[in-house]
């Protein structure tokens, strides 16, 4: 804010701090206190600080609706797996799991060659509807409702779900960075980015998340990223970094720059997802058999 700015209430008065919400200069008669910082009236009556406390934090209101229809795809697509492996339910892999997890390259016992490189470009999406085991689908699945009943009603559905699916490419691409040779299934790459998305909504609302108990939740997560074996790495950091970046253009870009087109944040989310999505096809292109 300017030294010389005056309140946009009260043209004649010396504005004394901005609010925190819009950035719109305010006078002494005209701030408001909230939790962090001051509030313009508008602001303030509105509503529009939205605190999320360790109790609250996964209870928001609205209707999920892409959150739930996400969610049936993953359980229906899992119990359709569980009619195709005898190890399902525990953690084996079946059919759908060998024919749609994600893999840049890799060869069946038959000598078969398959994977993202041998043209089998759908495993890049596919991955992210499987699951290994019930507790993997019942934990990720649980993860996706809390963080979607928050910021699909905040976001707007179509939004929330170019979010999700831009953190899931991406995630895709951390693992096939890292480790392109593993089959790789599981929704948690975006459910990682659905947290960085939260990340930045709560930080723009001007609430810490180690507060709301959303830092303790990811920190969690990532320290059982890097302790456990057999959680894909890449795809959780991609995931994270994914959400990250699209929570900053499509919540905190629009803050900043008012004069942007509504449709141009998520547009140019949609766009870094079509790019992430060639960059899998050549992640998953650089492999090499060390045979050869």
């Amino acid at each position: 804010m300017r030294a010389d700015a005056t309140c946009y209430r009260h043209p004649d008065r010396r504005a004394s701090v901005a609010c925190q919400r819009c950035d719109r200069p305010i006078c002494t008669d005209c701030m408001i206190q909230a939790s962090v910082g001051f509030h313009c009236p508008e602001d303030a009556k509105a509503g529009k600080q939205e605190v999320y406390t360790s109790r609250t934090l996964f209870g928001a209101g609205g209707r999920p609706v892409v959150t739930t229809a996400i969610i049936a795809i993953n359980l229906a697509v899992f119990v359709v797996g569980l009619t195709l492996g005898e190890n399902a339910l525990s953690g084996g892999s079946d059919r759908l799991t060998i024919n749609g997890g994600l893999l840049g390259a890799g060869y069946l016992s038959t000598g078969e060659f398959i994977g993202v490189d041998a043209g089998e470009w759908y495993r890049i999406v596919t991955g992210g509807f499987l699951h290994s085991g019930l507790l993997h689908v019942g934990f990720n699945m649980y993860l996706l409702y809390m963080m979607g009943k928050i910021l699909e009603p905040a976001l707007g559905r179509v939004t929330f779900g170019v979010a999700y699916f831009f953190s899931l490419l991406v995630g895709a691409f951390g693992v096939l960075l890292v480790d392109p040779t593993a089959l790789t299934v599981g929704a948690s790459g975006a459910v990682f980015g659905l947290m960085g998305v939260l990340v930045v909504y709560q930080r723009s609302r001007g609430q810490s998340i180690m507060d709301s108990g959303l830092g303790g939740l990811l920190i969690l997560n990532l320290v059982l990223t890097f302790a456990v074996s057999n959680i894909s790495v890449g795809g959780h950091i991609g995931g994270l970094i994914g959400g990250l970046i699209a929570g900053w253009l499509l919540i905190e870009l629009p803050r900043q720059s008012r004069a942007l087109p509504s449709f141009l944040p998520t547009a140019t989310v949609v766009a870094l997802g079509a790019a992430t999505f060639f960059g899998c096809l050549w992640a998953a292109s650089q492999w090499m058999d060390p045979l050869f």
